[in-house]
């Protein structure tokens, strides 16, 4: 397990929530995808074991399945070009990769083909998710006529998203770069669900991240619909009306929903049992996905 990564050989740049990132040169950054899981945009303490390979091999797996579509982040450099010390490249294996530096659009790009979650009970209170109006007669984890793009500007660590409307964005990156992310997001996600469905798992929803490269190409950066950005049911017992059984740390969330936390820092520990069950729910998902056995 990896709960924070510690290079000697290259500088750290910046911790997030999950990932390191190590400066390489002038162009390129190494990402370190760490065990640690957030929740409620808090940082547990407890590490969720081989969580950051899954989250390397899924968003792999997804970059390259619609590279025709949309440029990724991911370069050409091995991590064997850049770490030359056995111990460290050993610890990145399966969990890290280099990609381009890119500037960052300040949103996250939210795609939901079902209600759940923030958007169930921003519904309840108004009947719309981020502006978008929606049926007066909807249930719990019902399936959305049409998915729907419902963006949140970023948080710093340890604060929360806030969702937002489509004329928030319009007005932080302009028309062109906000109707061709929306666009983008809603074509990936339909064909990513497509694609799962087949394989027993729905995808309910996810969040995306671009940036731009020099010329203002919209790349897809970060990661791309894991467990952590996503929320994956299982197709056979998916019942609208009620919380469904998930393959993501939805798990978490409903376990932590049971105590008696603020929801701020610091966050509570997690007993073994919720540990171990997250971890294979993560490791499933990803080789029904992948076909990948971690």
């Amino acid at each position: 397990m990896l709960f924070e990564s510690e290079l000697k050989s290259l500088k750290k740049v910046y911790q997030g929530k999950v990932r390191d990132l190590y400066e390489v040169d002038a162009e390129h950054i190494l990402i370190v995808t760490s065990d640690r899981l957030s929740a409620f945009d808090v940082i547990l303490p407890d590490p969720i074991p081989k969580k950051g390979m899954v989250l390397t091999t899924v968003s792999n797996f997804w970059f390259d399945r619609f590279s025709r579509k949309v440029e990724n982040h991911l370069s050409d450099i091995a991590i064997e070009d850049v770490i030359t010390d056995p111990q460290e490249r050993e610890m990145l294996q399966n969990r890290s990769v280099i990609v381009r530096r890119l500037k960052a659009l300040p949103f996250e790009a939210i795609v939901r083909g079902y209600i759940i979650g923030s958007g169930w009970k921003e519904y309840q209170d108004t009947g719309s998710i981020c502006g978008v109006h929606l049926p007066t007669d909807l249930k719990l984890a019902q399936k959305l006529e049409s998915p729907i793009f419902t963006p949140s500007t970023k948080a710093a660590v340890g604060d929360h998203d806030v969702n937002v409307n489509f004329d928030t964005i319009v007005s932080l990156v302009g028309k062109d770069i906000a109707e061709s992310v929306r666009d983008l997001s809603l074509q990936i996600y339909k064909e990513a669900a497509d694609y799962a469905l087949q394989r027993g798992i729905i995808i309910a929803d996810t969040k995306f991240e671009f940036g731009l490269d020099n010329d203002e190409n919209i790349i897809l950066i970060d990661e791309a619909l894991t467990p952590d950005s996503s929320r994956f049911w299982p197709q056979a017992s998916y019942t609208p009306g009620v919380s469904p059984y998930s393959f993501d740390k939805q798990y978490v969330r409903d376990y932590l929903e049971t105590l008696d936390w603020n929801k701020q820092t610091p966050g509570p520990k997690l007993p073994q049992k919720i540990i171990d069950n997250t971890s294979n729910k993560y490791l499933e998902a990803c080789e029904k996905l992948t076909g990948k056995v971690l």
